[in-house]
């Protein structure tokens, strides 16, 4: 275990040994990252998200990559990758639409919102659809429970979702102009 200070130094090694490497803009994303941790190991959730909101999954160069630079084992990477449902270790679709179905958004209406959304896209929940535009999930919680039902679509929380506001995200998404979000994760403070 590494309780080495956090600093945004690269290792080189790390590239040459994986075959993995972050764009330039990225790796200065990374090193503001590693940064503002007091340990390098701190650092490994909003690594991970970096590199999967560049590639869209946490491929197995990433996972070595990513233990190299912050100093752990690859185990440890891929234990947050599998417990954690939101990291992602395969390609998956264009959008990945993950309808909250926990009690909150339940009682709020979830069960029929993924009934329209399985109609709509002609998939059933663990499905992609043929084109690859879209994968249905449901998941546990979103951690929005007053605002259900709501849909995490990569880092964009929609919330208060009825099927018109659905079928309008939808549409959006097929032209390439997502709506916006009522609430982003983004990497930045």
């Amino acid at each position: 275990m590494s309780l080495t200070k956090g600093n945004g130094d690269m290792n080189p090694a790390a590239q040459e040994s994986t075959g993995f490497a972050l764009a330039e803009e990225d790796r200065a994303a990374f090193a503001g990252i590693v940064d503002r941790y007091p340990t390098k190991r701190s650092a490994l959730m909003p690594t991970l998200w970096l590199i999967q909101d560049r590639h869209g999954h946490v491929s197995d160069e990433a996972v070595a990559w990513t233990a190299a630079q912050l100093e752990v084992s690859e185990a440890k990477v891929r234990e947050l990758i599998s417990f954690y449902f939101m990291f992602r270790d395969t390609p998956q679709a264009k959008y990945v639409l993950q309808v909250c179905h926990n009690i909150s958004c339940h009682i709020m209406g979830a069960r029929p919102l993924l009934a329209h959304l399985e109609k709509r896209l002609g998939v059933r929940v663990g499905e992609t659809t043929p084109d690859g535009m879209f994968a249905l999930e449901g998941a546990e919680c979103l951690g929005a429970c007053g605002m259900g039902p709501c849909m995490l679509v990569g880092k964009h929380l929609y919330e208060r979702l009825t099927p018109e506001r659905i079928d309008a995200i939808l549409d959006s998404m097929r032209r390439g102009e997502p709506l916006p979000a009522d609430t982003d994760r983004d990497l930045e403070d």
